[in-house]
């Protein structure tokens, strides 16, 4: 089933980015926020003699998961089912946000917490449970700021890093209710300490906590969450119920799968050799915990994406963001305009195969196929290859309607498949392009050219034929 919710770009790529591109607060933030980040990876991914062989391992362990995927969806459901949790399917956003939707309105609570979650995200879950009258509370700090602003999430890891101190100074000063705005400072020790304050009293009284999932333990039906902070901590322990949202694809086959992606996430991540904090659970431990646990298993495009040879790799995916902060697309123009909850390299080829046509066409176009993104993957995943792939699948389903693009490429081979004539045009161009030099200048390019050929200097510069050809300069300098 075609995926649904925040995974559907509205805008096509080249326009969400031309809007981004303006904001130059924007760049430096990013530039900043993506090269420290970068820096710590490389030094602590420098101290593993191993790491080639993780990376391998990695992709190993998450290609048999794929390769047998629905006999291990049936082996988590009978060990979670086992130790005491409740298991759910939904097949796209809109059925997954009905069943949180639901559990916790039988719960009689109003207001949740929420551990940082991407699956959550990617369904809109927030938004449908504000419909029906639950507030959720982000408790991530970044997912936080980002929710105090009424914005998204622009990173994968870190959601807020579009911002700088003094702007989330700004943010929490008019939008936290209980912080005193005189006397807060943007120094990062305060603000965590002001979000530290806001939220203890929401962990200490709200009886609903919704989770998402690194791992899933197919074995076991254990789930683990990974995080810096320990409010995920706070999340999965104090609650009296926890709903942990799950993709499909983050199923491990055994427990001690989970040791090779304990050492590639974090140096992926956050450029640490190993989490803070590290949370696994395992259905219900009477008197320990939370006592009544859901489990969501979510579709919404996954099963599409498997289906595809090339591109199914891309639910290799672990969400470590490594791909986003040695991109340098990404670099420029940030999360938001890809328009999806993933945004970067990995989102340019997950969001278009879980959600089908639309604007997501687009996003396969948003790289410059350099593949620092595939050398950066902890597990393998050949962005550029995927990318390449779903071009071709885009030009290949359009074969047979009228194109813009295929008419002149079947009049440029007209022209070229003659001698004769491919010297006539050539001088037919350059003659027709003398009086546009003046306009062009010493680059030799047009920036702007009416339709139809508007469509080529929307995106690139449109270069004037040469001052004299090839075969006109060989004629001149052998003509003795």
């Amino acid at each position: 089933m075609t995926g649904t919710g925040n995974i559907v770009t509205r805008l096509p790529f080249p326009t969400a980015a031309r809007r981004e591109l303006g904001d130059e607060q924007l760049r430096r933030n990013l530039r900043k926020a993506t090269h420290t980040i970068r820096d710590k990876r490389l030094r602590v991914v420098g101290e593993v003699p191993d790491w080639e062989q993780l990376r391998v391992a990695g992709a190993a362990i998450k290609d048999d998961v794929l390769s047998r995927l629905p006999e291990l969806l049936e082996q988590f459901e009978a060990a979670a089912t086992a130790a005491g949790a409740t298991v759910h399917w939904a097949r796209d956003a809109t059925e997954a946000c009905a069943v949180v939707a639901g559990l916790v309105k039988d719960t009689g609570t109003t207001e949740v917490v929420k551990v940082k979650s991407m699956a959550t995200q990617e369904i809109g879950l927030n938004e449908a449970l504000e419909a029906v009258g639950i507030h959720a509370v982000e408790t991530d700090l970044a997912e936080l700021i980002v929710q105090l602003a009424d914005d998204t999430p622009s990173h994968i890891l870190v959601p807020a890093i579009h911002y700088n101190r003094t702007q989330i100074r700004d943010i929490f000063a008019s939008r936290m209710p209980d912080v005193d705005a005189t006397t807060l400072t943007d120094d990062p020790p305060a603000l965590a300490e002001a979000a530290r304050r806001h939220l203890r009293s929401r962990f200490l009284s709200t009886k609903v906590g919704i989770s998402g999932a690194n791992f899933a333990i197919a074995a076991t039906g254990t789930l683990a969450v990974v995080e810096s902070e320990g409010n995920g901590r706070m999340c999965l322990t104090l609650p009296e119920t926890l709903i942990s949202v799950v993709g499909i694809e983050k199923l491990l086959p055994t427990f001690a799968d989970l040791e090779v992606f304990l050492q590639l996430l974090p140096r992926s991540s956050t450029g640490e050799r190993m989490n803070p904090y590290t949370s696994l659970w395992t259905g219900v431990t009477p008197g320990d915990g939370p006592q009544t646990v859901h489990i969501v298993l979510v579709d919404n495009g996954r099963t599409d994406t498997l289906a595809d040879p090339v591109g199914r790799q891309a639910l290799r995916c672990i969400r470590c963001s490594a791909c986003l902060n040695v991109c340098p697309v990404y670099e420029r123009v940030g999360g938001h305009a890809y328009g999806s909850v993933y945004p970067g390299p990995i989102g340019a080829i997950l969001s278009p195969q879980m959600s089908g046509e639309g604007a997501n066409r687009t996003l396969p176009y948003a790289s410059t196929l350099c593949g620092a993104c595939f050398d950066a993957c902890p597990v393998r995943i050949d962005i550029p290859q995927v990318l390449v792939h779903l071009r071709q699948s885009g030009v290949d389903a359009g074969r047979g309607r009228p194109s813009a693009e295929r008419t002149a490429m079947r009049t440029m081979s007209y022209v070229m498949r003659d001698r004769r004539r491919y010297a006539l045009a050539l001088r037919a161009a350059r003659r027709g392009a003398a009086p546009l030099r003046t306009v062009a200048g010493r680059r030799g390019t047009l920036r702007r050219l009416p339709w139809p050929l508007s469509a080529w200097t929307s995106v690139r510069d449109a270069p004037l034929p040469p001052k004299q050809t090839f075969r006109e300069w060989w004629t001149r300098e052998h003509s003795s």
